[in-house]
């Protein structure tokens, strides 16, 4: 395992004895967690490493605390190769235990039989789960992951360059202001050819699919036959590919062909006024490793505007954590998860400013300015269709290369009508 990089964090012995582990449910069913032994192998996201360390290290000592002889290894992964390495792990027989899914990712293993059903009334909060986050993790009345944390993208911007150029520190509430804002930032700063107004990534399908939700389009609808097929083509949807597509070549002053996961790195490095990500990505921008901790006073986050007079519609985001269905440790595995998305670790999230899996404890930030934006787009947010073949529709970037496609010179009319032949020929075969 040390090839994905694990970190040991070694808490007792070998084996696992079935008569000191947890039910199946997760109760235990010895009055002695102690007796417990074994290994846990838990896969989370980079993005816990990099923001929320704190957190894991409190739950991971928690765990060893209640099973003492009970061995947790914990590996991070990154996005670009996690879909990959697991499928391998899952196909050889060596897969985690614990596994963390991009909320887009889950149907694909729900479908593929790999992830074990839990019993949603033993985690925290489970009355009041975002909807639909909890919606990526149920299938047929079961519940096969468990939501971890909430994403809704904002607008990002540094105040100073938004105040140098137009006067004002506010970011603007509808997109014509926004836009004549953008035209200000860059006349202020077009002696330098590398600096982004809007710093709007190419193949950045989240950002353009939000635009096609505020046209009224959608990626792909379900029809009567009882079959779902693509709808890029359609008219509504190639207006808010064809006005997102527009910011980008006017706004972005990158390299079109490179991807959102590091954008804040353009603001970090005093190359953008404003990007549109997670609300986490601000502090991302300010952090002594990954940015510059001398913008902290001037990065904000506001309400993105779209193009319709509303808030740009979000993308619903976020992760889910989920125990595999040939996990010897199915039991102990359940309770780490437990432990991870308690009220209390929840709370560790949202002092972050972290979206929370629950309605409860997202209501404290939806009047805290640095997390009202995104907390408050929570419920008018859009998702990914939830159908079969949806995780090879990503794990081919079929959206991703239509809009790299559009931006080096095909018609958004071909680009569309062959991303939705392409798409018909997965989203409806399991993945």
């Amino acid at each position: 395992m040390s090839t994905f990089g694990i970190m040991a964090l070694a808490v007792g012995l070998t084996a696992c004895s079935s008569s000191g582990s947890p039910s199946a449910d997760g109760k235990n069913s010895s009055n002695d967690p102690q007796a417990a032994t074994g290994t846990v192998t838990v896969w989370l996201m980079d993005d816990a490493q990099k923001n929320w360390p704190d957190l894991v290290q409190r739950v991971n000592d928690e765990f060893a605390a209640k099973y003492p002889n009970v061995v947790l290894k914990l590996a991070y992964q990154g996005w670009a190769d996690k879909v990959g390495k697991l499928d391998r792990a899952i196909a050889d027989g060596n897969a985690p235990d614990v596994v963390e899914l991009g909320n887009t990712e889950t149907m694909k293993y729900v479908l593929a039989g790999s992830l074990a059903p839990v019993d949603r009334t033993t985690f925290d909060n489970s009355d009041s789960w975002i909807k639909a986050l909890a919606n990526t993790c149920t299938y047929q009345d079961k519940l096969w992951c468990v939501p971890y944390y909430a994403g809704a993208r904002v607008a990002i911007y540094n105040t100073t360059a938004f105040q140098q150029a137009t006067g004002s520190a506010e970011f603007p509430k509808t997109e014509p202001e926004l836009l004549a804002a953008l035209d200000k930032v860059a006349e202020k700063n077009k002696a330098d050819r590398t600096f982004s107004p809007l710093y709007l990534p190419g193949p950045y399908w989240y950002a353009a699919m939000s635009y096609v939700a505020a046209a009224g389009g959608s990626i792909a609808k379900f029809d009567s036959s009882g079959n779902w097929h693509g709808t890029l083509h359609d008219p509504k949807s190639q207006q808010g590919i064809g006005h997102f597509v527009d910011l980008v070549r006017k706004y972005n002053k990158g390299d079109l062909a490179v991807n959102e996961q590091n954008q804040f790195e353009a603001m970090a490095r005093g190359h953008a006024a404003s990007f549109y990500g997670n609300g986490f990505e601000a502090s991302s921008v300010t952090a002594p490793v990954t940015g510059d901790p001398n913008l902290k006073d001037a990065v904000k986050v506001a309400t993105m505007p779209g193009p319709d007079g509303k808030p740009l519609p979000t993308f619903i985001g976020g992760s889910d954590l989920a125990v595999t269905a040939k996990s010897p440790q199915a039991a102990l595995a359940a309770d780490w998860i437990r432990m991870f998305t308690s009220t209390k670790s929840q709370q560790a999230l949202a002092d972050k400013d972290i979206l929370p899996n629950n309605l409860n404890q997202l209501n404290q930030l939806k009047n805290k300015p640095t997390t009202a934006a995104a907390a408050n787009a929570v419920p008018d947010a859009w998702f990914t269709p939830l159908a079969p073949g949806w995780g090879a529709i990503e794990k081919q970037k079929i959206l991703p290369d239509m809009l790299t496609a559009i931006l080096k010179g095909k018609s958004v009319d071909q680009a569309t009508k062959d991303a939705d032949a392409a798409i018909d020929q997965l989203i409806n075969r399991a993945s």
